[in-house]
């Protein structure tokens, strides 16, 4: 026996009487008191055994079956907890989505860096798993968004050299106790235990791994067990089913999961998932679809639910495959059983999308194209997908808000509008895209192959068309496309993941290692300028010398703030800094000169520099709490850039910021300017600070440690490692310069404060009066002037191109002495019009008007052609156009009715005119 599979021999399972067996279907290893019991009891290998026959004493809600839940462990010395966001990347930087209760503890707690909240702990997590999106709906008990009801245990070794290295300390229970436990809360509700299989499946995830059971009941798993004591390492003993090596661990986590939704859905005993969690809504959905069924046909999909297990993908063959099995089990038609339940399938997974959905804008999340803006997206567009399909014409925001209330967000309002715009957006996008698959399609059918899978992936990433859509306009040309039954986890799986960490290859110097961390004294005092300090080491560089001190007023860049410029100074050298870095605690000044190891030096900032920087540094955490005053609670940092001159913010937000916005967004900024508010600092533990605050917290990233820097400006309160100016009137003034979207989901604010917003307002008034004078009118009389000139110049252009038609007209009734010829049966001008390109088109469409082809030269600009072909000539004008500006050195082309090129040699102008007969003809005779 391995020593992995000796982690599932547990007391108490030899107390219990427990055997262990093997399933013959499957080979998976289980646990059961049912010494009769052969197969694990887990679909294929078994059918749900409880639909219409529920084990539990009385059936629960939703509601109902989490406070059982978190009331049954806080009775067994369990903290309740409060439930986490969704966007697990609120707080950590190494995934997207919360995708399991013990996510909101990794890597800080698991690893023993942080205390958790409480030890133990009991929590019911909303999670979103983008990797069961193709199951929902079809297996009967799969769902995106679910609530993970879960206990935590945090133990640690004892027996460590040093083991106040951890945050705690000790074990508080492990795996006998935890399979205890759940003995005990399935016997608080009236469950036979010797219906309970526990099969061994090791678990990995999130860079940690460890032995763990999966609890089935009546063929469904309801909870998993996991031991989680390993973590990867490339040199660990085990190698798990990710593929990755693991070794164990000093701390060793108790991590369960007991799926919310599942224990109320096998206590109501119902058909599917979606009955007991989304009744009134699958009522709703249904009638709107006028999806109706006769008893015979509603007694049929009562059985088929049983046997939903089989539809599984990560499972089955293939989707029609596993139909066919249950059809034939059911002795029906396969396409007959197809066509009753694929409708009430889309219902299912409308439902469970709207859920998700809710539960992603509730939370902030801002559609995009990128990491959870895209995933989003993606949800959204696949709900709406399936409502057209299946014919719900509600309007999808309703749909959503049916959740949102349900889960009672408070921001419902925002998230309508998120849906509203998104939905537009999509239909906008499918008018672009449909054209793309047309001409992708035909391309295809031409070369008689099939739509790959990676052009379906494509065209989904790129312009938002449905895999199915994609079959329907190829269908239409004779292409033949094949979509995968997991189409949307492979394009999740192109999304859900957060962005690598960038890393660099440059070897550390060996000294380097050696040094010390830098005492940071502009965390002390930040408007101090001036300091005296030890210089540590000093390394050469290619340009310049990088000078370590035992202390620093210096700030080095980071979080978007510039380093600090200044001097050091010695009785013999002065050295320019003009840059400062920060490695592993060790700050690097760059400067002009080489200072001596060992040396006293005088620091002294550029104090203009650094307080400019601080009122910018201060003015974008004002900034950014305005636009949520003005915008919405959902708005979060994408990212910010202070400067000297002007700084800016980029802003999650769904719609453009516009001007109107803006001049709010002002308003709350400098009156919290005027308001003089004092801006102060503490370093209190990252867990108590997150408890007060939430986790909105970590606008400009997520710092390390156990305990963070929180700066306070008024009601706004972020972690931040920048320097701020005591006061928000020190500040000055706020302007917003400019806005622009910087990408989907992204809008940029373009900011100045203090001197810097005094001398951006002044450069835009020298612009206004500038204009004014230019135009002789008063300053405020500038923008009707300009509308007027405007309109006046517009006016001119169709007067302009009316005439060009007239005299267009004029030449083409023979009033512009072009020659005339004879090709095939129809007449063709050759003329040379020296007059742009506009006036030549005009030309050439008048003549064709009349049904003659076209031949017009213009020497104006280099030599320049245009050639138009009427209907029903044979006469291609792309050709003519490609050998007249061939004569020319030039190229042109075009559709065989209309084509322009031209070229350099305006000499040979009237020589390609003069060929231009001969071309005719051959491309007629071609």
């Amino acid at each position: 026996m391995s020593e992995l599979e000796e982690e599932y021999q547990l007391e108490y399972f030899e107390e219990e009487g427990f055997d262990r067996k093997t399933c013959p279907s499957c080979g998976a290893h289980f646990w059961t008191r049912d010494h009769e019991r052969e197969t694990c009891g887990e679909p294929p290998c078994e059918e749900y055994d409880f639909i219409g026959n529920p084990g539990f004493d009385e059936e629960y809600s939703l509601e109902e079956m989490r406070e059982t839940f978190l009331s049954f462990f806080e009775e067994h010395g369990h903290e309740r907890i409060d439930p986490y966001p969704v966007a697990a990347n609120r707080w950590r930087d190494d995934v997207l989505l919360t995708q399991a209760s013990v996510y909101d503890f990794q890597p800080l707690v698991t690893s023993g860096q942080s205390p958790p909240p409480a030890n133990p702990l009991t929590i019911s997590q909303p999670c979103i798993r983008m990797q069961d999106i193709d199951n929902v709906g079809k297996t009967g008990r799969h769902t995106m968004a679910f609530e993970m009801m879960a206990h935590h245990a945090f133990n640690a070794r004892e027996d460590l050299e040093d083991p106040e290295q951890y945050a705690y300390q000790g074990e508080v229970y492990w795996k006998d106790e935890t399979v205890e436990y759940c003995d005990e809360f399935f016997t608080s509700l009236g469950v036979d235990l010797e219906e309970i299989v526990y099969i061994e499946d090791p678990w990995v995830g999130g860079g940690n791994a460890g032995p763990a059971i999966e609890v089935i009941f009546k063929g469904v798993e309801l909870a998993t067990l996991v031991f989680m004591c390993m973590e990867q390492d490339p040199d660990g003993e085990f190698e798990m089913k990710d593929g990755n090596r693991y070794s164990y661990m000093d701390t060793y986590i108790v991590d369960t999961g007991y799926g919310l939704e599942r224990w109320a859905w096998v206590s109501q005993g119902t058909p599917t998932v979606y009955e007991a969690i989304y009744p009134d809504m699958i009522d709703f959905l249904t009638e709107n679809a006028d999806l109706e069924y006769t008893d015979a046909e509603e007694e049929l999909v009562h059985r088929a639910a049983k046997r939903a297990g089989h539809m599984d993908i990560d499972e089955a063959e293939d989707m029609e495959t596993a139909r066919a099995t249950i059809a034939d089990e059911l002795g029906v038609d396969r396409a007959d059983l197809e066509e009753l339940m694929a409708p009430l399938e889309a219902i299912y997974a409308i439902a469970d999308h709207c859920r998700t959905l809710a539960y992603m804008f509730g939370d902030g999340i801002v559609p995009s194209n990128v990491a959870t803006g895209y995933l989003a997206r993606m949800v959204l567009r696949r709900t709406k997908r399936l409502c057209d399909t299946v014919g719900v014409d509600a309007p999808l925001d309703e749909l959503v808000d049916m959740q949102a209330e349900r889960l009672g967000y408070e921001n419902r309002d925002t998230i309508r509008d998120v849906v509203r715009t998104e939905v537009e957006k999509y239909r906008e996008t499918l008018e672009r895209g449909g054209r793309r698959v047309e001409t992708l399609a035909a391309e295809y059918a031409e070369r008689g192959e099939t739509i790959p899978t990676s052009e379906l992936i494509e065209l989904y990433d790129s312009h938002g068309i449905q895999p199915d859509m994609v079959a329907e306009i190829a269908a239409e040309v004779g292409a033949d496309v094949q979509v995968p039954d997991d189409f949307y986890s492979l394009v999740a799986e192109r999304h859900d993941t957060a962005e690598a960490l960038e890393t660099t290859d440059e070897e550390p110097d060996e000294r380097f290692a050696d040094l010390p961390e830098t005492e940071q004294l502009y965390y002390d005092d930040q408007q101090r300028t001036q300091f005296e300090a030890v210089v540590l080491d000093v390394f050469e560089r290619e340009e310049g010398y990088d000078v370590v001190l035992d202390q620093t007023m210096f700030y080095p860049e980071g979080g978007g703030q510039p380093a600090d410029w200044g001097t050091l100074s010695t009785d013999e050298t002065t050295a320019e800094v003009t840059d400062v870095q920060i490695e592993e605690g060790v700050i690097l000044h760059r400067t002009d000169e080489p200072l001596g190891k060992g040396e006293f030096v005088n620091g002294q900032l550029n104090a203009p520099r650094r307080r400019q920087l601080m009122r910018h540094h201060t003015a974008t955490h004002i900034i950014m709490h305005a636009a949520r005053q003005v915008l919405g609670e959902h708005v979060r940092q994408a990212g910010a850039q202070k400067g000297v001159d002007s700084s800016r913010i980029d802003l999650r937000h769904y719609a453009r910021i516009s001007r109107s916005d803006v001049k709010r967004i002002e308003r709350v900024a400098n009156g919290m300017v005027m308001d003089n508010t004092s801006v102060s600092q503490e370093w209190p533990h990252r867990q108590d600070a997150e408890a007060e605050h939430g986790f909105d917290l970590y606008q400009g990233g997520i710092p390390p440690g156990t305990n963070i820097r929180l700066i306070h400006v008024a009601e706004d309160v972020q972690a931040c490692g920048g320097t701020h100016v005591a006061r928000t009137g020190d500040i000055g003034a706020i302007k917003v310069l400019t806005t622009e979207r910087v990408q989907d989901g992204v809008e940029r604010i373009v900011f100045a404060a203090g001197d810097a917003a005094v001398e951006a307002t002044q450069r835009t008034e020298d612009a206004l009066y500038e204009a004014a004078e230019e135009l002789d009118v008063s300053p405020e009389n500038v923008p009707e002037t300009a509308r007027r000139f405007f309109e006046e110049w517009k006016e001119r252009g169709k007067q302009i191109e009316e005439l060009n038609e007239q005299l267009a007209e004029a030449r083409a009734s023979g009033g512009g002495g072009g020659e005339e010829l004879e090709v095939g049966e129809a007449t063709a001008v050759v003329q040379r019009i020296d007059a742009g390109m506009d006036e030549l088109r005009a030309t050439a469409n008048a003549l064709v008007e009349e049904g003659k082809i076209a031949v017009l030269g213009s020497g104006e600009s280099g030599a320049q052609f245009v050639v138009a072909v009427p209907d029903g000539s044979a006469v291609n004008a792309g050709e003519v156009v490609g050998e007249l500006a061939g004569r020319v050195g030039g190229g042109g082309g075009g559709p065989p009715d209309f084509a322009q090129g031209g070229g350099p040699d305006a000499e040979a102008l009237d020589d390609a005119l003069e060929d231009a007969p001969t071309i005719l003809q051959r491309t007629l005779d071609a």
